[in-house]
């Protein structure tokens, strides 16, 4: 732990109604954290008096309080914030309710510290006991999403992308756009996002996780219904900026020929069928072989395309 010495290492703990757990969570950080934020999320229990006893007897501690809930996200950026304004090297989130384990913290943060990455997270997914142990519509629900994100995200190498337990360089955490980061259950994705325009390099650390009697914000409902709308919105958006406005490259012409060729190959074939079948008489070889031949040649140059985009995650240079 000689290199911790010259580190000033922060952990923010989001807080909202946490009052059974908070102070079990702070006692348990490792004695190299340099500052405890916890922001109480205008928790409506004794969250806010536990916090005031904590941070009495505790120097470390910096209590950050909001008069109107924000949620996982807003509670977030506020810590991030205050991280950035004290200086801190690195930043550390944990939850408020127990669940996260603080003896993973070093393992958690050493990708980081030895320069592999600069932003790392926990993946539960890694170990099969672990994977046991998740209530299963949590399980259900991570590995949907798992791919929906690498693809909506452009990190093809990480999974469990929900998983909360993260760290950041500070000097990464700098160069986001917090605009853009989603106040609610959505953040961890947005996070992910916006640290894919910051060319940042994740790294996954494997994990158990530990469930107590806390509620999961993740929902079939969201799943099935309030995901995929911003995923397809996040996942558009990163196609735009990254191949056709920041950057062109091979995969932009993947991109830009593939499209219209499989579209204007699957319109003109729906077409001409739609014309024959209304003269009731087969439509000439021809008319029929042209339009297969562009869908199937706009699909490969897709494939292609997409081959480009899982190989081009952000990743160091060696």
């Amino acid at each position: 732990m000689s290199l911790l010495e010259n580190l000033k290492i922060s952990v923010v703990i989001p807080c909202y109604n946490v009052s059974k757990h908070i102070e079990g969570v702070v006692q348990s950080l490792p004695d190299f954290i340099t500052t405890i934020i916890v922001v109480n999320d205008c928790s409506t229990d004794e969250t806010g008096s536990i916090l005031e006893k904590i941070a009495r007897h505790n120097s470390k501690v910096v209590i950050v309080n909001h008069t109107i809930n924000q949620g996982v996200g807003g509670a977030m950026i506020s810590g991030y914030h205050q991280s950035l304004a004290l200086g801190a090297t690195i930043t550390i989130k944990m939850d408020g309710d127990g669940q996260m384990d603080p003896s993973n913290i070093s393992q958690l943060i050493e990708p980081l510290i030895d320069g592999r990455a600069d932003f790392s997270k926990g993946n539960r997914f890694r170990d099969f006991k672990a994977l046991q142990a998740m209530p299963a519509v949590r399980r259900m629900g991570n590995l949907g999403l798992s791919f929906l994100i690498k693809a909506a995200s452009g990190y093809w190498n990480i999974f469990d992308p929900t998983n909360g337990f993260t760290a950041i360089k500070n000097e990464t955490l700098a160069q986001l756009n917090f605009s853009k980061l989603h106040k609610r259950y959505y953040f961890e994705t947005s996070m992910i996002a916006e640290l894919y325009f910051c060319n940042a390099v994740i790294f996954d650390v494997p994990m158990k996780a530990k469930y107590g009697d806390e509620v999961s914000g993740l929902s079939i409902g969201k799943i099935l219904f309030e995901f995929p709308p911003k995923l397809l919105v996040t996942f558009l958006r990163r196609i735009i900026l990254k191949y056709l406005l920041f950057d062109f490259n091979i995969g932009s012409l993947y991109l830009i020929t593939g499209i219209p060729l499989f579209l204007y190959g699957f319109i003109f074939g729906l077409m001409k069928y739609e014309h024959y079948d209304q003269l009731g008489i087969g439509a000439p070889t021809g008319t029929v072989i042209l339009p297969t031949l562009l869908i199937i040649l706009g699909f490969q140059l897709l494939l292609a395309g997409l081959a480009y985009d899982v190989n081009n995650y952000p990743k160091k240079n060696h």
